[in-house]
């Protein structure tokens, strides 16, 4: 992924983020609302039944005015045309919250107009081991004779208790919030070791080329020495350092294939290409290396299978694929390669004698340095970028490829690759 599309997401995560902490405060500071304007409206209306009982057991009527004044968020005062009882108010009180479920702790005071204070009641709450009084300061009202004041001193957070749902689920997406925006960071900083990882292994594998290919051409010069070819321990020795050259300047050549294919995608070159062809060249190589150790049964005619590809990168997946059924074979590897022609495209199919691929890892065959566990016994040389390889340059020509595998009973490797199409 390239530093514009890591931008863009960092960009849009903290805009979505931005936008979703400020949504979920718009509907919660709504809801908190909502919630106390039901509180006011169920104070009031307790209120007021508060004052018609308190009419109707004095015999008078009820003020013509609305009588319940709400002096500030949690402080209520109520106007009525006679002297009050504390003991019976409190009563009329507790009945009419409870019936509103007004569950929250209260007190109240009642107006004595001879003195012209305050006078204060009682704190009421649900718990009855709290007996002491929470004394507040209650203001006068002026132009009223006979009325008593509540107040709510814990109205928010009893607001707040009734919003435990909204509250949890704000916990909830802050704390998922929160693992987003460490996980973005963890990615930047595994992208980062990751970046320098890549370029010290492509500076390496760019610092073994030089001496490497000195070697390769040291030891072809060894080889075509009368005095070593007249020598056969001698001419064992060299073709080990050759062959062994060889192999290793492979491996750095398909390090530095896949560099370059995540740094900067390959351009393909594609021209018409035979697939007997690549495949008999691919045999014949093969066969010199192996000194005839391993047997091909083909199972196509030497006609004209035409595609169109580019013909190094298709060559190399062959090779791959071949280099990997020897490897996991048995002493003499035995590989068929069928080419099944069908309507628009061929069907490569090449199946190998190999001691097979366990069900559990064949999702994961084709992944970057994956290899299929073995024993110390069983160890085969390898980075596990092979099939990696194939599946890039198989995407890169939108060809279909699987593979087919049973413990004990070989692997088979299918690509369909479309015809060649053109003008006759």
């Amino acid at each position: 992924m390239n530093r514009k599309k890591i931008r863009f997401i960092i960009v849009a995560g903290i805009l979505a983020i931005a936008g979703i902490i400020t949504i979920q405060f718009i509907l919660f500071k709504q809801a908190f609302n909502l919630e106390e304007k039901k509180f006011s409206q169920k104070v009031h209306i307790a209120l007021l039944e508060v004052v018609k009982n308190l009419s109707n057991s004095h015999q008078n009527k009820i003020p013509l005015t609305n009588p319940v004044n709400q002096i500030s968020d949690d402080y209520y005062v109520v106007n009525v045309n006679y002297g009050i009882n504390a003991e019976i108010l409190e009563l009329y009180l507790k009945n009419e919250f409870e019936k509103l479920q007004i569950n929250t702790d209260y007190e109240y005071a009642i107006y004595d107009c001879e003195t012209d204070k305050m006078v204060y009641g009682n704190y009421v709450n649900d718990d009855p081991t709290i007996t002491g009084l929470k004394q507040e300061y209650f203001p006068k009202f002026q132009n009223l004779v006979y009325y008593f004041a509540v107040r709510f001193p814990y109205k928010t957070t009893h607001l707040f208790a009734s919003l435990n749902t909204w509250i949890l689920l704000s916990v909830i997406l802050m704390v998922v919030l929160i693992i987003y925006v460490y996980s973005i960071f963890v990615i930047l900083e595994q992208k980062r070791y990751s970046e320098l990882q890549k370029d010290f292994i492509n500076n390496m594998t760019h610092e073994f080329k030089t001496p490497l290919s000195s070697i390769l051409i040291a030891s072809n010069y060894l080889t075509n020495q009368p005095a070593i070819k007249n020598s056969e321990k001698l001419t064992k020795y060299t073709q080990t350092i050759t062959s062994q050259s060889s192999r290793l300047n492979n491996n750095i050549e398909q390090i530095l294939n896949l560099a370059k294919t995540e740094k900067n995608p390959l351009v393909l070159e594609k021209n018409k290409v035979n697939i007997a062809e690549i495949i008999h060249l691919a045999i014949h190589t093969f066969k010199v290396k192996l000194n005839d150790n391993i047997i091909f049964n083909l199972h196509f005619q030497d006609e004209k299978y035409n595609i169109l590809a580019d013909e190094i990168h298709f060559s190399n997946v062959l090779y791959n694929i071949i280099d990997n059924s020897i490897k996991y074979s048995g002493p003499i590897p035995v590989i068929n390669i069928d080419i099944i022609e069908e309507k628009n495209t061929y069907k490569l199919k090449i199946t190998d004698n190999g001691k097979g691929i366990p069900k559990k890892h064949l999702k994961n065959v084709f992944k970057k340095f994956f290899r299929v566990p073995t024993t110390n016994k069983e160890y085969v040389n390898g980075f596990g970028l092979g099939l990696y390889y194939l599946k890039n340059i198989c995407d890169l020509h939108h060809w279909t490829l699987y593979i087919n595998s049973e413990e004990g009973k070989g692997t088979t490797i299918f690509i369909i690759l479309p015809k060649f199409v053109y003008d006759a």
